[in-house]
C-alpha cells in the first residue's frame, strides 16, 4: 500500500498541467469554499480547551477568516441554529446561509459567526444539499467544509447517501468532515460523507487543531486544478481510444472490463494510475487491476489492489519505462491499459450506471541512459562477481603457495 501511495503522489507530482489548467483565480474560476458548522445544542458542552465547543469554532473561525487567501470566495452555512423546538420536520429544516459565498468581508464575517448560540437539531444532510446549492456553477475548485460533533438527526435523508448523489453530478466538488467528539459511530458517519467525494476526515480535540485543519483545507481549495476529460473507454485493445498525459474520468460497469491506448517512445517512461469508487452500497470485498499489455496481448506490467469495505474508493498505479533506442525514427510503441474492478452491487441496489473511474495517465522522460543503468546494475555485477572470485581463487593459491614454503624450509633446517 505504501509503495502505491508513493507511485499515486509521484504520478500527480510530474503531471503537466496543460495550458489553462490552473485555475485563473478571478470571477467564475476562483475557487470556491463553503464552512458548514454544526450549531445544535450539543455544542454547549465544555469539553475543548476547558471551554465549549462552540467558543471552539468561533475562535477556529476568527483565526481562519484572517488567514484566508485573497482569491478564495469563502461562504459560512450553520444547521441548528435558529429552531429550538421538538418538532422533527422543523427542525430537519434549520440550515441558513449565514454568510455568501463570494468575496471575504472578515469583519462582516466574523460578525455573523459572533452571533451564533447552540440551538437545535442536526440535520446534515439538508446542510449538505444546500451547501452544494450554496457553491454554485464556474470551473474553479468548490469544497465544502463541515464541522460537527454528533450524528445526522434527520433520517431516513442519510447524509452519506447525499454525499454520493452529489459526486454522482460531477461537479468536482469536494467534502471534508470534522469531528469534535471521538466517538466511533460519528467517525463512520463523517468518514463515509468524505470518502464519497474523495474527502478527508478528522478527528479534533482542541482549538489549534481546529483551526490548523479547517486553514489547511481552506489553502487546498486555491491550488492548482487539473479538470478531468471525459473519456470511454473500450472493450478490447483493438478498439482502445487513445489518450495523452492528463486526467481522464469513465464510468465501469460490474464485471466489465475498460481499455485505453497511450502511445510510448523509446526513452520515454509511462506512469499510470486508476481509482474506482464505489458511489452506492457494494458487497464488502472487492479489488481493482491496472494492466499494461502490448498491442499483441502479452503483459508487461501490472498493479493490483484489494479492499474490505472500509473504504469507497480503492486505487492503484504501474510504471513503465521504453527502453531507448539507436534508430531515431523508432515508432512508439502502443501500450494498452485495461481497468477491470471487481465490485458487486449489494442486495437490491441497482446495477447502472456503472461505478466512477478516474485515470490519470502521464509519460515523462525515462532514465537518461537505461542500457548503462542496465549494464551497470547486472553486466557490471556479474563482472564485479567474477573479479571477486578470481581474486580469492588467486590469494588462496599465493597463500597455500607460501605456506609450503614455509614447511619445507622448516624441515631443511
Amino acid at each position: 500500500m505504501a509503495g502505491v501511495c508513493a507511485l499515486l503522489a509521484a504520478l500527480m507530482a510530474g503531471i503537466a498541467f496543460p495550458a489553462g489548467a490552473v485555475a485563473d483565480e478571478t470571477g467564475a474560476n476562483a475557487p470556491q469554499v463553503d464552512l458548514v458548522l454544526d450549531v445544535s445544542g450539543s455544542m454547549r458542552t465544555k469539553d475543548i480547551d476547558g471551554k465549549s465547543r462552540m467558543a471552539a469554532a468561533k475562535q477556529a473561525f476568527n483565526e481562519v477568516l484572517d488567514a484566508t487567501p485573497p482569491e478564495v470566495r469563502l461562504g459560512i452555512r450553520t444547521l441548528g441554529a435558529n429552531y429550538p423546538g421538538d418538532d422533527r420536520k422543523t427542525g430537519c429544516r434549520d440550515t441558513a446561509q449565514l454568510y455568501p459565498v463570494g468575496p471575504l468581508d472578515r469583519t462582516e464575517a466574523k460578525t455573523a459567526v459572533a452571533t451564533l448560540t447552540p440551538t437545535g437539531w442536526t440535520p446534515i444532510g439538508p446542510a449538505l444539499l444546500k451547501a452544494a446549492d450554496d457553491l454554485g456553477g464556474g470551473t474553479g475548485s468548490k469544497r465544502i467544509v463541515l464541522i460537527s460533533d454528533g450524528q445526522d438527526t434527520c433520517a431516513p435523508l442519510d447524509p452519506c447517501e447525499v454525499a454520493r448523489d452529489i459526486a454522482a453530478k460531477g461537479i468536482g466538488l469536494t467534502i471534508d468532515t470534522l469531528g469534535l467528539v471521538p466517538d466511533v459511530t460519528l467517525r463512520r458517519q463523517l468518514s463515509c460523507i468524505a470518502e464519497a467525494t474523495g474527502g478527508t476526515f478528522t478527528s479534533v480535540e482542541r482549538t489549534d487543531q481546529l483551526t490548523d485543519k479547517v486553514n489547511q483545507l481552506v489553502d487546498r481549495a486555491a491550488d492548482p486544478v487539473v479538470t478531468p476529460v471525459a473519456a470511454s473507454g473500450a472493450d478490447a485493445c483493438a478498439k482502445a481510444p487513445t489518450l495523452k498525459s492528463g486526467l481522464y474520468t469513465d464510468r465501469e460497469a460490474f464485471g466489465e472490463q475498460r481499455w485505453y491506448r497511450v502511445d510510448v517512445r523509446p526513452g520515454r517512461e509511462l506512469r499510470a494510475a486508476v481509482s474506482v469508487s464505489a458511489d452506492r452500497p457494494v458487497d464488502p470485498s472487492y479489488g481493482v487491476l491496472l494492466r499494461a499489455v502490448t498491442a499483441k496481448g502479452r503483459e508487461i506490467v501490472r498493479g493490483e489492489a484489494a479492499g474490505t469495505g472500509r473504504t469507497d474508493v480503492i486505487s492503484t498505479g504501474l510504471r513503465y519505462p521504453k527502453a531507448e533506442s539507436d534508430d531515431d525514427t523508432a515508432p512508439a510503441e502502443a501500450v494498452c491499459l485495461q481497468v477491470t474492478h471487481s465490485f458487486s452491487a449489494a442486495s437490491g441496489v441497482e446495477a447502472g450506471p456503472g461505478l466512477p473511474l478516474e485515470l490519470t495517465v502521464d509519460v515523462v522522460d525515462g532514465p537518461s541512459r537505461p542500457a548503462d543503468v542496465a549494464s551497470f546494475g547486472l553486466g557490471r555485477g556479474w563482472w564485479l562477481l567474477g573479479a571477486l572470485i578470481l581474486a580469492g581463487f588467486l590469494a588462496g593459491a599465493v597463500r597455500g603457495w607460501l605456506s609450503r614454503w614455509r614447511v619445507a624450509v622448516w624441515r631443511t633446517n
